[in-house]
């Protein structure tokens, strides 16, 4: 007995190699692909092949080692290939071998091994990874006899899966019969279309079997990927009758206008009667289920029509010269609207609605009227106090500016302790006083100047303001047809020709008593208590501001002109910008590094606009190059005017957002999502507001 069970022993490790070699060999010398499976794949494909050959060697049943003689040709027989296969045509060997390994698994199967241990699942995991690395789809025959392969191992689950295929499919061919019945006469373009389409649905059923198995495999039912199936069905043509009517009417157009069927006015006049129905039936549908009942009938009778057409013209030479044709003309009217569309956008930007109108002429009148005693505001003590917090705001925009002074002082923790200066022109200065008067901010303190009043600012002393009122400088900007071809139309705003647009860069002279001093845009709101503002250690900068280099236009090369050496030799093109509308300056520093007259000495060398366009953020990074403190990017959020992408997280965050672009709140063309944060702030209700019929 020992002698027979050493025998045992000895004959175990021969026959395992000799299986090793030969269920292997025929995998790896004829399938170029198995280099290709995933570390997943040769994992559990290949440990079931040795957990297979270990159990046959270890179970009791198995007396006689050499039963492996019997079973090796049986699971490895059907591995070889036809000369040809390999000699002719290297891409069907991947096919060929999904069809030897669908016969093989269902010669192994008669023996009741692979259902236990699972080779069943390690066969579906490697051939799916191989055909989907495949470029060319797999052939139909071989797809064929792996899922019959399969559906007899799974049984019921199998004919459940056929079942919903065949339904999936018969769903599609009604779906695109409804489009396509009397199609038949369309032209070669729309056959390929068609072919495509069904391209697309024999894949789709293909991942479909893939997605069941894999549900299987997981233990879940079928029932969730039913549901996912017809959910995806019902979504690939929504709108398949609505793009067929639009190409019809192009068709149609193409019809109209070429010689040989313009002859025939019969033709011409069913022509234009079915477009019409089209037309009609179509309406401002943007989806199948918008379209009238006849849609169909109406989709069935041009295709008729057009195939009229057809055997009247079949000189598809004329035709395709005729949709060049089409094509380039409509391009070209899109590019006339686009541009239209860019100039009436800035024009209404700049314009003033009825309301904002009417506003300033109402409270001046108000103001005049009233005795001098009640033209004067409270607390003025409070305008040189260096301990208070001081802002500053330019603008002659009534409204926006109550808006920026409201928001301000409803969130701050002190409002006695914050004091405005509003610098405003001729035309504003009664009905800015006049608002703040019939609307005092509670317990701040408010100064209201006219601009008019500086007498230290004259051409003589600034620069720019000299340029402004060249006559270059005017005929840049009321030469209409100048206006209207310039390429950047936002460089002619008019809004540059106003003085105070540049008082930021002459804060020392306006306010000589105060060491700081926050600038408000009047298109911003202040959602958070500014006073923090004050405590920023500087670090000896002038300005305290938020990069905006995240973006890239905001850089200095799209701003600045670096063909030209004086800022090319001094400046870098790819330096972070920074925005203006909410900036901390520093007042002191400004006097001790002299910022006025570097400001003075670059708007000289820029009298011919030859180093940047009109604005003042150019010349803010110039004078301000390296005295630039960068804040954090929660004190100041942009692109409220333009954007209307802007996170609702990142608006709630800021401290101040910034409605900066064309898209101002008070604009009827304003961001609708984002004009609530700006009409909190507004009294709808107060007098003025309801006498100028303002709502919002």
């Amino acid at each position: 007995m020992k002698m027979k069970m050493k025998m045992k022993i000895r004959m175990q490790k021969p026959v395992l190699v000799l299986l090793f070699i030969t269920v292997l060999a025929p995998i790896v010398l004829y399938t170029d692909r198995l280099a290709t499976f995933s570390s997943f794949c040769n994992a559990s494909f290949l440990s079931q092949i040795f957990f297979f050959l270990n159990y046959f060697t270890t179970i009791k049943s198995v007396s006689n080692p050499f039963l492996f003689l019997f079973l090796l040709p049986v699971a490895t027989a059907e591995y070889e290939l036809e000369p040809s296969t390999l000699s002719l045509n290297r891409d069907v060997r991947p096919q060929n071998l999904l069809h030897q390994v669908g016969n093989t698994t269902n010669s192994l199967s008669e023996f009741g091994y692979l259902e236990k241990y699972s080779f069943i699942e390690a066969f579906n995991s490697c051939f799916q990874e191989l055909t989907e690395a495949k470029e060319e789809p797999v052939d139909n025959v071989y797809l064929e006899n792996l899922t019959r392969s399969i559906q007899r191992l799974d049984g019921e689950r199998s004919r459940k899966t056929r079942q919903l295929n065949e339904e999936s499919e018969q769903h599609d061919n009604i779906a695109i019969k409804q489009v396509t019945q009397g199609l038949h006469e369309a032209d070669h373009s729309d056959k390929r279309h068609e072919s495509t389409e069904n391209q697309k649905l024999k894949m789709s059923e293909h991942k479909l079997l893939s997605t069941e198995t894999e549900t299987k495999q997981d233990g879940k039912s079928m029932e969730p990927t039913k549901t996912k199936i017809k959910k995806a069905d019902e979504s690939i043509s929504t709108d398949t009758r609505v793009k067929y009517l639009k190409d019809q009417l192009i068709r149609g157009r193409i019809y109209l206008s070429l010689s040989a069927t313009r002859t025939n006015s019969q033709f011409i006049r069913e022509l234009r009667l079915r477009m019409k129905e089209v037309q009609r039936a179509l309406g401002d549908a943007t989806k199948d289920s918008d379209l009238p009942k006849n849609a169909n009938e109406k989709l069935k009778a041009m295709e008729q029509t057009l195939a009229k057409g057809k055997q009247i013209q079949d000189d598809c030479t004329a035709v395709v010269k005729k949709l060049r044709a089409i094509i380039h003309s409509t391009e070209e009217q899109l590019r006339v609207h686009k541009k239209q569309a860019l100039f009436l956008t800035h024009l209404t930007a700049k314009t003033v609605p009825k309301g904002l109108h009417c506003l300033p002429l109402r409270l001046s009148t108000e103001y005049y009227s009233l005795n001098p005693n009640s033209q004067q505001f409270p607390n003025q003590h409070n305008l040189n106090n260096p301990n208070l917090f001081h802002y500053a705001l330019f603008s002659d925009n009534v409204l926006a500016t109550a808006v920026v002074i409201n928001s301000t002082v409803s969130t701050a923790k002190h409002p006695s302790k914050h004091v405005f200066h509003i610098v405003t022109d001729r035309l504003n200065y009664a009905a800015m006083r006049m608002w703040f008067l019939a609307n005092p901010p509670g317990k701040a303190t408010i100064q209201v100047q006219n601009i008019e009043e500086f007498t230290w600012l004259n051409a003589s002393y600034s620069p720019v303001l000299k340029q402004l009122a060249s006559q270059n400088m005017i005929d840049y900007y009321f030469k209409t047809r100048k206006a209207e071809s310039d390429s950047n139309l936002k460089f002619r705003n008019p809004k540059y020709l106003s003085m105070m647009n540049h008082l930021r860069f002459y804060l020392p002279e306006i306010f000589p008593e105060l060491s700081k001093v926050v600038f408000l845009d009047d298109d911003v709101v202040v959602q958070k208590d500014l006073s923090g503002l004050w405590d920023i250690d500087m670090k000896g900068k002038v300005i305290g501001a938020v990069e905006t280099c995240g973006e890239n236009f905001h850089r200095f090369d799209r701003y600045l002109n670096f063909s030209n050496p004086l800022i090319a030799n001094n400046f870098d093109p790819r330096a972070c910008g920074w925005a203006y509308g909410m900036n901390i300056f520093d007042l002191a520093e400004w006097k001790k590094q002299n910022i006025t007259e570097i400001y003075h000495s670059w708007q000289n060398l820029n009298a011919e606009r030859q180093l940047w366009k009109l604005g003042t953020l150019p010349p803010g990074l110039i004078t301000y190059w390296k005295r630039v403190y960068p804040l954090e990017r929660t004190w100041h959020v942009l692109g409220l005017g333009y954007n209307p992408s802007v996170g609702h997280r990142e608006i709630e965050k800021a401290a101040v957002i910034h409605y900066n672009g064309n898209l101002k709140p008070w604009l009827e063309i304003g961001i609708a999502k984002f004009r609530g944060y700006w009409s909190r702030f507004v009294d709808y209700d107060q007098a003025y507001m309801r006498e100028c019929n303002m709502s919002p």
